[in-house]
């Protein structure tokens, strides 16, 4: 198992984690197989988005539309729990085909870590399936 740190550097922001992963695969000679990636966090998500100017804001708007702000009993800290579900709806997980020594990825697709809950240090688990 790999593992891939990111430093987030905002409260909420969206990081195009694509280079990074792309690399590894490299490092590793991956020629075919599968790449995959586990977000160690609950209160951040993994997914996969076409990052044309500004639909880094257009998610996180949207985003913080679909879980609303309500009375959170969650004792630890119950102000991050809308965080915590957005990542469980999100998920913390992608499995992305590698083939010719390349992610396969559509021609706008970027690979995305969703910070929620920033700035902080977050790591995904990188396994290759080979």
């Amino acid at each position: 198992m790999e593992e891939l740190i990111i430093h987030t550097k905002k409260e909420k922001e969206v990081l195009d984690i694509t280079d990074e992963l792309k690399e590894l695969v490299k490092e590793k000679s991956a020629e075919e197989g599968v790449c995959s990636l586990f977000l160690i966090h609950t209160s951040a998500a993994l997914t996969t988005a076409d990052l044309d100017e500004g639909t880094d804001l257009d998610m996180l708007d949207a985003f913080e539309e679909i879980v609303p702000q309500l009375a959170y009993r969650h004792p630890h800290n119950p102000g991050h729990v809308k965080y915590h579900i957005l990542s469980s709806i999100i998920g913390p997980s992608l499995t992305i085909p590698i083939e010719k020594g390349e992610l396969v990825l559509g021609p706008w697709q970027k690979i995305i870590l969703i910070e929620f809950n920033g700035p902080r240090e977050r790591t995904i688990a990188v396994n290759f399936i080979l």
